[in-house]
């Protein structure tokens, strides 16, 4: 039986918050940003790291689990942290960061933690699977997941090292984050997404946008992708394929846009929900 679809609505899609820069906390209060992802149809809502600091000024860990009760959100995401498999001063500063992202999950009852790397670090995967464990470990005593963002500017950049992270570490509660954008980026087979042992997989996002652009990879990953079925990528090909093979989780839509920025919250919810649900049709 082929289980409910259940979106989430990913922290960049609906918070017109400024990526990579000093305004990356939404601009909408988080009550309304919840309450406007749950008439639209969500169950579930993200959080970045720097967006969170920025709640929390107002609003207290109680506040906003019973937000999100009151809501009737069921899965939270918090993100990011990178730098968790280095040594020396980033790594002090990746902890502290890392702290206050397991406290939030353990008071907000987090379903999972997106992971990463932004620059390309040069790291040897015996080294990556001994940090992933000694992460996941971590995790598990907040209660949460820890999900490892594949993407082109990681210090991993393939399918099978992905999966030999996550092999190697063991970690019951440790997988992948299966990003639409990414996968198209990196030129990765649906096929080959598809033979991934699903209990490896936290989390899946969509989103669209085109095959090829004028601008650079960073430009086109912060700047212009598209809502799902608005651009050129096979979303519902993606979505059935998934499916076949057992993914069961939220679905997440993860849209950063320059567009998008300029709408208005109710405007950024419902167009997200009524556009991803239409690829599950």
């Amino acid at each position: 039986m082929i289980p409910a679809v259940e979106l989430l609505a990913s922290y960049w899609t609906i918070s017109a918050g400024l990526p990579h820069t000093d305004r990356e906390y939404s601009p909408f209060d988080f009550k309304d940003r919840v309450e406007s992802a749950s008439r639209a149809g969500f169950k579930g809502f993200g959080i970045w790291h720097a967006d969170l600091e920025h709640v929390l000024e107002r609003y207290s860990f109680r506040e906003m689990k019973q937000i999100f009760d009151d809501n009737g959100i069921q899965h939270v995401e918090l993100e990011f942290l990178n730098d968790w498999f280095l040594e020396g001063e980033r790594k002090k500063s990746s902890d502290i960061r890392k702290q206050k992202l397991f406290e939030a999950a353990e008071g907000l009852s987090a379903r999972h933690l997106k992971v990463g790397d932004f620059l390309q670090e040069q790291c040897s995967l015996p080294r990556v699977i001994d940090a992933f464990a000694i992460l996941c470990a971590e995790a598990a005593q907040h209660g949460t997941k820890i999900g490892f963002e594949l993407m082109p500017f990681a210090m991993i950049r393939t399918l099978e090292e992905s999966i030999a992270m996550v092999e190697g570490a063991g970690s019951p509660n440790g997988g992948i984050i299966l990003d639409l954008w990414h996968v198209v980026k990196l030129g990765i087979p649906y096929e080959d997404v598809c033979c991934v042992p699903m209990e490896y997989v936290v989390g899946v996002e969509l989103n669209d946008g085109t095959l090829q652009g004028p601008w650079s990879l960073h430009e086109d990953t912060i700047n212009h992708r598209q809502l799902c079925g608005e651009g050129e990528f096979n979303v519902r090909g993606f979505v059935q394929g998934l499916r076949r093979a057992g993914y069961a989780g939220p679905w997440g839509i993860e849209v950063l846009s320059t567009e998008l920025r300029t709408l208005p919250l109710e405007e950024l919810t419902t167009r997200a929900f009524r556009t991803t649900m239409a690829q599950f049709e």
